[in-house]
């Protein structure tokens, strides 16, 4: 039997079969042992092929090749990276300018990751109604536009007042969706609306750090009303990549790489090389210093690089 993975708590994963019947599985011992590199073997998603077993749950057994899939560097040293999800049509990041600010770092590690692995990405702009203060809203009005202009789709939303829903809800129509961000950017909040069922739990940011607390606890794909699917994921605090070769680092970066056929040097990095055309356009303003930043924070995470800098 096959089907399609739609949540894993961790410990069980559940599967869709083809006649729409859920199935609680676990993975096969041996189906671990095959060098997997990550935490977590099978991710939502994921075709797989189950066993039954006789009290009703089954064993996943096999793993069908997937279409595409997000990554991130994993907090269990003993693995090297989690798979997010699996098979998506795109990958949703939302975001925040108050109560939490989202660090731009992690949004281009993120939208990086996503070109990386062949997964379009949508960037949503939450919490909007926050932005009162004529300085809050000019920031809003630069960071959509910086993404924009780069050429990611940017959709300004508030959970609160319904602000930029209907952008949304056919942003996502007839897609598989990946949603992802950090703790306390209203992500629940939005699912609620989108798939009025959900009733996802709401957490509060904390008035101490000024950091969102964790509420979603596993993945699972949910059913949108209108068509399509959406992989709601736990709130992460960073984005670490992986697998990036240092030299194609500037090609998930488009402005970067565009850029980057100036320069003198055909293995230029970008980072110290005479007559580099992508720090020509950094001081020129053509490339903003916090897209560079997120670059050059890329670059750095390759130990073997000797302009490495410490964090």
């Amino acid at each position: 039997m096959k089907g399609l993975v739609v949540k894993n708590t961790g410990s069980w994963y559940v599967v869709r079969t083809d006649d729409g019947a859920l199935t609680s599985c676990k993975i096969k011992g041996n189906l671990r042992l095959k060098g997997f590199r990550c935490t977590n073997p099978v991710a939502v998603g994921d075709m797989v092929g189950i066993e039954p077993r006789p009290d009703g749950t089954a064993w996943i057994t096999s793993i069908e090749p997937r279409r595409n899939y997000i990554i991130r560097r994993s907090s269990n040293l003993s693995k090297e990276f989690q798979i997010i999800a699996s098979n998506l049509d795109q990958a949703v990041l939302v975001v925040t300018l108050s109560n939490p600010s989202t660090n731009t770092t992690f949004i281009d590690r993120f939208l990086a990751t996503a070109m990386a692995y062949s997964v379009p990405a949508l960037l949503v702009i939450n919490k909007v109604d926050l932005l009162t203060a004529s300085d809050d809203r000019a920031l809003l009005d630069a960071v959509a536009h910086l993404y924009r202009t780069i050429g990611y789709p940017v959709i300004i939303t508030s959970a609160a007042t319904g602000e930029g829903m209907d952008a949304l809800r056919l942003s996502l129509r007839d897609k598989t969706s990946l949603f992802s961000g950090n703790s306390g950017v209203g992500k629940s909040s939005l699912i609620n609306l989108l798939v009025p069922d959900a009733h996802l739990r709401v957490g509060d940011v904390s008035q101490v750090h000024h950091t969102g607390m964790h509420t979603t606890t596993f993945s699972e794909m949910l059913a949108l009303p209108g068509g399509g699917t959406l992989i709601d994921t736990p709130g992460v605090k960073g984005f670490g990549t992986i697998d990036f070769e240092r030299g194609e680092v500037a090609h998930y970066f488009p402005e970067i790489f565009q850029a980057s056929a100036r320069c003198r040097f055909g293995n230029c990095t970008h980072t110290h090389e005479p007559g580099c055309a992508v720090v020509d356009a950094v001081a020129q303003g053509f490339i903003s210093q916090s897209r560079y930043a997120s670059y050059l924070s890329i670059i750095e995470d390759d130990p073997n690089d000797k302009y490495r800098k410490p964090y």
